[in-house]
């Protein structure tokens, strides 16, 4: 039995609508969202965006909430019969994929699929898959599925020849962690497919396994692989020591550097990493044995690689206080206005999302879906009680107060957290100078040692001068 194609609203109010939310969700939840590559995207034509599958359905809403044109989205079936996810899914046109461990498949409902996929790109549309075929949280990309090369073949043999395949890396920094996380949308250039479009080439299988390969070499071209998640923090720990070591760069101008920036750096680090576990395995092992050493006591002491180059005076500590305690302390009234306001909802997803059962790529998904339930059910019940006990003068101020006071709250938790932050490394650089010396001792010893490794194989490692440029 298959599942019926749904189809987008003739208008697209649906598609706006949910777009909007994506994008005010998805820049509410994280930092720094960071789009390159954009000029990529043909602004016409028939269009098939393939990108990596990280972080669950939070990689759908940010391809949705940062591409310009409409997305007809492929995902599995069952999130169609998902009580929150699926009205959406419909109301912007997905598409239903049965995968066939899954109940519904059969040949009827993949025939349905690609003639809806070649229906869409006929008509100039833009299609957006995950050619892995399921989320998974390792730093790697896992063997593509023919399915996406399959589909531009079937639509090229209907008359559908300019079918752009357009390769999209995602790439997260902490994806799960509220107001930390960073993502990065890396949009690489089209995929080479016109030799694999002609005559008897289209209808045979080895087209579909030679662009299938392409796209697997496009996507990891747009993406940092490593051996493993440890692996990918020592390497960005390295990052890290790198750059301070160097004493060029602030986190001020890092930040400034982007997203992309970082992401090219980690991927000619691991390159070079790779080379040198081969040229000089001992060496690198020992290396990397230091690293997690150095990692461990810099967590427990709480003084990250970024902090061991301050310098403190009586005169900057001062300011510094006076500066932010004086901020913090003037803006606490509506702080809490807006943390008493939206208390309740966000206890209320804290705890739906550690009674769910879910893997590590679905928490950032299960903590944005939780807080679209929670939050406007119980900004409808409070907004009932000031209504039953204040009247209507008192409901217009609470609706007038609930948004402004909610990014208030947020602004202000993140700044006491910097505070926090800065307060505790300042305390180790008082009581704690052998701690502080002994770290700084090894960071030096750590970057002059990553200098010797690099001469073994600086072919692909940044110059020494580069430090992220």
């Amino acid at each position: 039995m298959t599942s019926p194609v749904s189809r987008p609203d003739p208008e697209g109010t649906g598609y706006v609508l949910v777009r909007a939310l994506s994008r005010f969700l998805l820049r509410l939840f994280y930092r720094r969202i960071e789009v390159v590559g954009a000029q990529n995207i043909p602004a016409t034509g028939p269009l098939i965006l393939a990108a990596n599958h990280h972080n669950s359905l939070v990689d759908a809403m940010l391809l949705l909430a940062v591409i310009p044109r409409r997305l007809r989205i492929l995902a599995k079936a069952s999130l169609f019969r998902h009580p929150l996810i699926g009205p959406f899914l419909r109301v912007i046109g997905g598409l239903p994929v049965h995968r066939r461990q899954e109940p519904g498949h059969d040949a009827a409902s993949s025939a349905a699929l690609f003639e809806a996929t070649t229906r869409a790109l006929d008509t100039g549309g833009a299609i957006l898959i995950f050619p892995e075929g399921r989320t998974q949280p390792e730093p790697a990309l896992q063997e593509l599925r023919t399915g996406t090369a399959r589909m531009l073949l079937a639509a090229a043999s209907s008359g559908a020849r300019a079918v752009a395949l357009i390769p999209v890396g995602l790439v997260f920094d902490q994806p799960g962690t509220f107001r930390n996380g960073r993502a990065l949308v890396w949009i690489g250039p089209p995929v080479a497919t016109e030799d694999c479009l002609d005559g008897v080439a289209a209808t045979s299988g080895a087209a579909a396994r030679v662009l299938t390969d392409r796209l697997a070499a496009a996507l990891r071209a747009q993406i940092v692989e490593a051996d493993d998640r440890r692996t990918l923090r020592l390497l960005k720990l390295a990052e890290e020591l790198w750059r301070e070591g160097g004493g060029a760069r602030t986190p001020e101008a890092d930040a400034e550097s982007g997203e992309a920036a970082r992401a090219a750096w980690l991927q000619r680090a691991m390159h070079t990493y790779r080379s040198l576990q081969e040229r000089a395995p001992d060496r690198v092992a020992a290396f990397r044995q230091e690293l997690e050493a150095f990692d461990a006591e810099s967590e427990k002491v709480g003084l990250a690689a970024e902090r061991l180059s301050r310098t403190y005076s009586f005169g900057s500590v001062a300011r510094f206080s006076f500066s932010e305690g004086s901020s913090l302390l003037l803006a606490a009234p509506l702080a809490l206005c807006g943390i008493l306001l939206h208390g309740l909802p966000y206890s209320l997803t804290v705890l739906a999302v550690l009674l769910i059962p879910h893997t590590e790529e679905e928490d950032a998904t299960d903590k944005i879906a939780a807080g679209l339930l929670f939050y406007p059910l119980a900004w409808l019940a409070e907004a009932y009680a000031v209504f039953r006990f204040g009247g209507g003068l008192a409901l217009a101020v609470f609706l007038a107060a609930l948004l402004p006071t909610g990014f208030f709250a947020l602004a202000w938790h993140e700044r006491l957290e910097h505070v926090r932050k800065e307060a505790r490394a300042f305390v180790r650089f008082l009581t704690d100078r052998d701690a502080l010396r002994r770290l700084r001792g090894r960071r030096r010893e750590l970057v002059a040692e990553l200098d010797s490794l690099v001469r073994i194989a600086p072919e692909a490692w940044p110059s020494v001068a580069e430090r992220i440029e």
